[in-house]
């Protein structure tokens, strides 16, 4: 079982730039033996030194390893299934976010009047259904973190079936671009096991769940 520690130490590696993905190696006892990061678009040297400044905190002995990604990482199928942010933007005016998604030439766009950081994951919720996909799960909350390189916005969804809850972090320009990428990073792997997901019963989610937890800052 992956302890909280574990958890901790993957989300501030994955929220290193250019990091596509992680990969935590152990060795016989259980303790961490090394961490793999796949890249792209970055300076390897920058994000090896990034990555082993987090290391030295949680697991001064892991070796930090950085392989070049040339494709997605394994949990996806490759970049057809990948839902990718068009655009974010928040209307001050009226109080609204506005998250526009493509998948598979489709254009979906979702909004929300809850503000730039939740409203960025409840509108992202809303792109993606409108793209036809089913999401079985809601939003349980919206976080600022602070990581060795930054703030950086962490999402929590809750499954409405079964345990299989998840999270996603980014750190990008803005609460609604990182709110909106966040839910992204935890969504698009479910979304990559099954492809054809969204031509399975289409439009059947129900109405958005509320969000139980305000997105108060962890320092």
């Amino acid at each position: 079982m992956t302890s909280t520690i574990e958890e901790d130490f993957e989300l501030e590696l994955r929220s290193l730039p250019g990091v596509l993905n992680v990969g935590i190696n152990h060795r016989e006892s259980g303790e961490v033996d090394s961490v793999v990061l796949f890249i792209r678009n970055q300076d390897p040297e920058a994000v090896r030194e990034s990555a082993a400044q987090v290391a030295s905190l949680y697991y001064p002995d892991a070796a930090v390893v950085l392989e070049e990604a040339t494709g997605e990482p394994s949990v996806r199928s490759g970049s057809a299934v990948r839902i990718v942010l068009l655009r974010a933007e928040f209307n001050e005016h009226d109080g609204i976010s506005e998250v526009q998604l493509t998948f598979a030439g489709r254009i979906g766009t979702g909004r929300s009047g809850s503000g730039p950081l939740i409203g960025g994951a409840e509108a992202t919720l809303a792109a993606l259904r409108d793209l036809g996909h089913v999401i079985p799960f809601y939003l349980m909350g919206v976080s600022q973190v602070d990581t060795v390189i930054g703030c950086s916005v962490i999402v929590a969804f809750r499954s409405l079936s079964n345990d299989d809850d998840r999270m996603g972090i980014s750190r990008s320009d803005g609460d609604l671009v990182s709110a909106a990428k966040a839910t992204l990073d935890a969504l698009n792997r479910y979304i990559s096991m099954d492809p054809d997901r969204p031509r399975k019963g289409v439009g059947g989610d129900g109405p958005a769940q509320p969000v139980n937890s305000s997105p108060d800052r962890i320092d």
